[in-house]
């Protein structure tokens, strides 16, 4: 194809990913972000193979894994019992691969760096809410009424709550899952816990507290580690009036080591309530529009493929526009490359969270048993090390990709 005008709406990891791509595909890009200036949201995150494999694809490897730590095991232990309830290591697969850890300060500098190396435009304090499609092109519509273009194509990768994903084919809003997470990015401390793993801990499906090491905001940072603790957003209140102190208690009566990073919150204003939603949008496609990243598809961070999933679209979009001959048919290759991946992990985070995350009492029964028993069996560590490292349908063929090689 020609050369295209491309608007990408959102300066997230997947809008980054993207620009980096079309820009050095020969297209002319533009960058929107709604904010005063672009920035992360957020605390940590596991960039799993997939991910890595794409930003080895960028070339952004290596700064990727000079910030980030190495992860090669995913523990969950119940807190009362000490039952062994989650148990996934890498090394269950042939290959060498492993998970890196960063923070999501880490993530978004390296691709915001590299964006402003290729000399990719970025308009800030620009809030898009609506698009105007015409003959051959499309404009961006703003909040103060104004109209920018045209555009030949333009990516929405302003997340789950984008305002534009309606002009989709098929669209739909996240559905509110019941429970969210209060995160903090602590200073790390390694008496009790392991620096390359992420460990949890249980009290049925209610309660999930979890240490993840994340390795370093910035090349001048210091090593962190982000925390977390599974909560009802809409008892944030209920809990906040509780009180602090309370609160702390709760968390060293079921993980007494966690002492190191409470005594770095003062308050619930030290953290950052994150809420889920689930959606998955039918066709991430419309006229002259992309659909990228949780604004297609949004779901618990239960899998951990929130932002690698964002990453595989980027270059998958890439791809599909390099091999087609028209536009129209490039969406619908970008479309067709992501679907059966999508799904399949959608159908499993949604299947999987209520074990680690709702009010049930059977489920949480039944993994506390099911889990020990069957964790050590083949195929079984194999089948969820592939689940979490986002490889059990293969991502990388239909898009153009080769897996790194690990080793």
């Amino acid at each position: 194809m020609k050369k295209l005008q491309i608007a990408i709406v959102g300066a997230g990891p997947a809008g980054l990913a993207a620009a980096l791509y079309l820009k050095r595909s020969n297209n002319h890009v533009t960058l929107f972000e709604r904010f005063e200036s672009a920035s992360p949201a957020g605390s940590g995150l596991i960039l799993q193979p997939t991910g890595l494999t794409v930003l080895d694809d960028l070339g952004l490897f290596q700064a990727i894994q000079g910030l980030g730590r190495r992860i090669d095991r995913l523990y969950g232990a119940d807190a009362l019992s000490g039952r062994t309830v989650l148990d996934v290591r890498y090394s269950a697969l042939k290959g060498g691969r492993y998970g890196i850890a960063v923070h999501r300060a880490a993530l978004f500098c390296v691709l915001y760096d590299a964006v402003l190396s290729e000399g990719i435009d970025i308009q800030t304090n620009v809030d898009v809410v609506s698009l105007e499609v015409g003959a051959g092109s499309a404009w961006l519509v703003t909040d103060a009424g104004r109209r920018v273009g045209a555009f030949d194509l333009v990516v929405d990768a302003s997340g789950s709550r984008s305002k534009i994903k309606k002009f989709a084919h098929k669209s739909c809003e996240p559905k509110p899952l019941t429970y969210g997470a209060y995160w903090a990015s602590l200073k790390w401390h390694s008496n009790g816990f392991d620096e390359f793993s992420l460990q949890q801990r249980y009290r049925k499906a209610g309660i999930m507290i979890g240490v993840l090491p994340i390795g370093k905001a910035s090349v001048a940072g210091v090593n962190s580690a982000a925390f977390f603790w599974s909560t009802k957003p809409d008892e944030e209140a209920k809990l906040r009036n509780a009180g602090i102190a309370q609160w702390k208690d709760n968390v060293l009566s079921l993980w007494p080591e966690c002492s190191v990073y409470l005594d770095q919150i003062g308050g619930f204003d030290d953290m950052t309530l994150a809420r889920y939603g689930h959606h998955t949008l039918p066709f991430p496609i419309g006229r002259h529009l992309s659909v990228i990243g949780d604004a297609a598809h949004s779901t618990s961070p239960q899998l951990g493929q929130g932002a690698n999933m964002a990453l595989l679209d980027a270059k998958a979009l890439d791809h599909a526009l390099r091999t087609s001959s028209d536009i129209a048919s490039a969406l619908s290759v970008y479309a067709s490359s992501r679907r059966g991946h999508i799904r399949a992990f959608q159908a499993l985070s949604r299947a999987f969270t209520p074990f680690y995350q709702s009010d049930s009492k059977i489920l949480p029964f039944i993994r506390d048993r099911l889990v020990p028993a069957i964790s050590g069996i083949p195929p079984a560590p194999q089948l969820l090390a592939s689940m979490v490292s986002g490889t059990l349908t293969d991502p990388f063929e239909p898009i153009g990709l080769r897996e790194k090689i690990w080793i």
